[in-house]
């Protein structure tokens, strides 16, 4: 803040240039998250998040597996909410100590996702689809169904978390670059600007 006096006593409060700089980086970096669409992602992991979820369900009713004693889908699709919810939050309040949250939130997401790939793909591996046998009935027999319904949902659910490990390395990509291009700023609320105050004197005649 600096402080001009004219001839006539008049006392000038003017905007700090340090501010100024401070407060273009500050729009500068809103404008860099935005264009990222973190909102866009965001919405898209929460989308994902509720699909696992919702296409676990049938699980429980056909063959106990790995991924059904761990709770994958369960865990794994929290855990893409969660992180789609912080990159929402985000587009909305842009600050430094907020982005640093969702950095984390979102590379803990793409831990979990390859973790979850992993254990998807070595159940599909140790849990073959069962062969038709046929019964009296001329139909194959229940296990037959059952392997079979739980094979197409893992693979459904895997597709779904290869995307949703894309979706969170990308946004976790472009939030480090920006924390790593803006890290020096502790604030990135854009401040409304400061205007020129002017104090008058006192007329003592």
């Amino acid at each position: 803040m600096a402080v001009s006096v004219s001839r006539d006593l008049t006392v000038q409060v003017l905007e700090d240039v340090n501010t100024v700089k401070l407060t273009d980086r500050q729009q500068a970096l809103r404008a860099a998250i935005q264009r990222g669409e973190p909102k866009c992602l965001g919405v898209s992991q929460v989308m994902l998040g509720l699909m696992v979820m919702s296409y676990s369900i049938p699980l429980h009713f056909t063959e106990l597996t790995e991924v059904v004693s761990l709770g994958v889908p369960w865990w794994s699709g929290l855990m893409f909410i969660t992180a789609g919810v912080a990159a929402i939050v985000l587009d909305k309040h842009c600050t430094m100590k907020f982005l640093q949250v969702c950095l984390m939130v979102t590379v803990v997401s793409v831990v979990l996702s390859v973790v979850a790939v992993i254990i998807y793909s070595v159940d599909m591996e140790k849990h073959p689809e069962v062969p038709c046998v046929k019964t009296i009935h001329d139909s194959c027999n229940d296990r037959h169904y059952a392997t079979r319904l739980s094979r197409g949902l893992k693979s459904s659910l895997l597709v779904f978390t290869l995307a949703q490990t894309i979706i969170s390395a990308v946004l976790c990509f472009l939030l480090f670059r920006q924390r790593h291009s803006f890290g020096q700023y502790a604030s990135l609320t854009q401040a409304a600007p400061t205007t020129p105050t002017t104090v008058i004197p006192p007329d003592f005649n």
